[in-house]
C-alpha cells in the first residue's frame, strides 16, 4: 500500500470532500481577486497555511507512533493558529471525510481508534497524520501531498471560479514547484507542536469571517 499511497494522497478524486473547499480562493474572488493573482495567492498560501498544516500533518504522523496516541498537542497548537472559527469548521469537517477513509482501512490501528475519542472533531491536518500512518507514507511524502493538496484545491476550484484555458492550472501548479519545495523542506523541518509556524494569512481570516455569513456559495470556505 506504501507504494501508491502517495499518490493516492495527492489525488483530488480521492473520497474525502476535499471538492467542497476551494482553499480560501472563493472568499478572495469575491473580495475582488482575478485571475491573474492566482499565482500569486498560491505563493502566498504556500508559505503561510500550506507550511503549518503540512507541518501539522506530519506531526500527527509522528504522534501515531506513540504509545498511547495522543493528537492532543498538535490539535491544539494548529487550533490556535488558525483563529477563525469558519476556517476551524471547515478543517473539522474535511478531516471528518479522512477520518472516515482512514477507519475504512484500518478500523482498528490505533492511530485512527485515537482520532475517534477527540473533542473538539480533529482537524484535517491531524486525521492526515492519521491516514499517513495506516497507509505507511513517509513524513516527506505526507508533507508533500498535503502541499500539492493546496495547489490542486485552488487550481481546481479556479476552473469553477475564474473560467478559462484549464492548461492554465497545470503551469500555475508547476511554475510553484520551487515555494513547495521550500514549504516541505519547512514542514519536515518542525520537530514540536511548539514550533509550528504561526503564519495566518490575515486577508484569508477576514474573508472567510465574511463568507461564512453568505447565503450563495459553492464552497465551505
Amino acid at each position: 500500500m506504501a507504494g501508491l499511497a502517495p499518490l493516492l494522497l495527492g489525488d483530488g478524486r480521492l473520497p474525502v470532500g476535499a471538492y467542497t473547499y476551494s482553499a480560501g480562493l472563493e472568499p478572495a474572488v469575491a473580495a475582488g481577486l482575478t485571475r491573474d493573482h492566482v499565482p500569486a495567492l498560491l505563493r502566498a498560501r504556500l508559505s503561510t497555511a500550506a507550511v503549518t498544516e503540512a507541518a501539522a500533518a506530519v506531526l500527527a504522523l509522528r504522534a501515531a507512533g506513540g504509545d498511547p496516541v495522543d493528537y492532543g498537542p498538535v490539535q491544539r497548537a494548529l487550533a490556535a493558529r488558525t483563529p477563525a472559527a469558519p476556517l476551524r469548521e471547515a478543517s473539522a469537517t474535511l478531516g471528518r471525510g479522512v477520518h472516515r477513509l482512514a477507519r475504512r482501512l484500518a478500523p482498528d490501528h490505533p492511530a485512527v481508534t485515537a482520532l475517534a475519542v477527540m473533542r473538539p472533531r480533529p482537524l484535517r491536518p491531524v486525521t492526515l497524520g492519521a491516514l499517513g500512518a495506516v497507509m505507511r507514507v513517509s513524513e516527506e511524502d505526507l508533507a508533500r501531498g498535503v502541499v500539492y493538496d493546496e495547489l490542486q484545491t485552488i487550481t481546481s476550484a479556479a476552473l469553477k471560479l475564474l473560467p478559462g484555458d484549464p492548461l492554465d492550472t497545470v503551469a500555475w501548479i508547476l511554475a510553484a514547484e520551487p515555494d513547495a519545495a521550500a514549504a516541505v523542506d519547512e514542514a519536515l523541518a518542525v520537530r514540536s507542536p511548539d514550533e509550528l509556524p504561526a503564519r495566518t494569512p490575515p486577508l484569508t481570516e477576514q474573508w472567510a469571517l465574511e463568507h461564512a455569513r453568505r447565503e450563495r456559495r459553492l464552497f465551505l470556505a
